[in-house]
């Protein structure tokens, strides 16, 4: 799944982005506001977690324009604002929750899985399905012919990608670009490595592979070859 940090605080972005991408979410950040409202009108994000005071556009003028535009992903606010009308201010302009800094790493994870899971009747793309592949991004469990496979956070997140482009090629560049950060290096085999341990969990032991290498050009998930 993809989530938007808005944080200005660079540290404590840092912090939760480390931490999101290691719970196996593709994660962009932004420190500005305007550059946040300029994401939420160009991208498709899952969820955002917003902070409230933030240069240029504060947070609760994001929340209002993206419920103004009709885009109703998932907004947990964050501020070191506590009180029960600053509480209420934020959840009447239009977020879905509103945790007080500082807070637990693990509770604001479990917050935006409460999220996510609440706003799953209004998505139905939280669950994918290939073939006999399925993926509960909520749930975050993956089964092919009902039964279980064990993922990790960063094969995870490469299979929901692949998964949301079935039938496509995915190239290299847009697997850098999505799962991994733009600071890799573009010659390293770490996808060639991710891919190759990614196809033995998916594949093995099944008659009909799924993920295939296109020579040349990149990766492709598809029901059928």
């Amino acid at each position: 799944m993809r989530v938007l940090i808005v944080e200005d605080d660079l540290d404590a972005a840092a912090y939760l982005v480390k931490g999101l991408k290691e719970s196996g979410y593709v994660v962009d950040h932004v420190a500005d506001g305007r550059e946040a409202l300029y994401r939420v009108a160009a991208e498709t994000y899952d969820a955002c977690v917003v902070d409230r005071m933030l240069p240029g556009v504060d947070g609760l003028t994001i929340v209002k324009t993206m419920r103004s535009a009709g885009n109703a992903a998932p907004v947990l606010i964050l501020s070191a604002l506590g009180d029960v009308d600053d509480r209420v201010k934020g959840l009447k302009a239009g977020g879905d929750d509103y945790l007080v800094k500082p807070y637990a790493f693990a509770e604001l994870l479990a917050r935006l899985e409460a999220l996510l899971r609440r706003g799953r009747s209004d998505a139905p793309d939280t669950m994918l399905k290939v073939a006999d592949l399925e993926m509960d991004l909520v749930g975050r469990t993956v089964r092919r012919a009902g039964r279980p496979i064990e993922l990790k956070p960063k094969e995870f997140a490469l299979l929901e990608y692949l998964m949301r482009h079935a039938g496509h090629v995915v190239t290299r560049t847009m697997l850098l670009e999505n799962v991994w950060d733009y600071s890799f290096d573009p010659q390293t085999n770490v996808i060639d490595v991710h891919v190759s341990r990614l196809r033995q969990k998916i594949d093995k032991g099944h008659d009909k592979p799924l993920l295939s290498t296109i020579r040349g050009a990149g990766y492709s998930l598809r029901d059928s070859h």
